[in-house]
């Protein structure tokens, strides 16, 4: 099999992106349910609910523990970056931007003509950090065991 194929038979790498995107496409759902509004932009956005980083990372630690064993020493390497990303999710990216929403309204105060706005939907709330923390392994391990990997699905399509 060569390099480009080995890619595109990576089951823990594809539904892991599924769950990411997935996660992506319900800011959509949850927005309008705490807004109103449809903005399909806010796909394109960090934070909100719920956090697809939280998804990808434990869509891809699961697949791990799946593929390889939950026993295995890469799956607790895994389980390290996921709790790594998750915490720098909903504290440290959350205090940045809470301190931007802070530098903000200073910014105004101190010079309404000022055109520096900073982004301050940088982080997460632990809620959406656990909602897409549960999302990443219910959508990657049912997606590895009973369907597999892009070329499996593939194979399916034009067999």
């Amino acid at each position: 099999m060569s390099e480009f194929s080995a890619f595109f038979d990576n089951s823990v790498l594809f539904w892991s992106l599924i769950s990411c995107l997935l996660a992506q496409f319900l800011k959509i759902i949850f927005n309008f349910f705490s807004t109103g509004n449809i903005r399909l932009g806010i796909m394109f956005e960090t934070g909100g609910m719920p956090s697809s980083h939280s998804a990808l990372i434990t869509g891809v630690t699961s697949g791990i523990g799946l593929e390889l064993g939950f026993d295995n020493p890469i799956f607790a390497l895994a389980v390290a970056v996921s709790l790594i990303v998750m915490y720098d999710a909903s504290g440290v990216r959350k205090s940045a931007g809470i301190q931007a929403k802070e530098i903000n309204k200073l910014t105004k105060k101190l010079d309404p003509k000022s055109e520096l706005n900073l982004k301050e939907t940088l982080g997460h709330t632990k809620s959406e950090v656990i909602v897409g923390s549960f999302l990443g392994p219910l959508i990657t391990l049912p997606g590895i065991f009973f369907i597999g990997s892009p070329l499996t699905i593939f194979d399916l399509i034009i067999n």
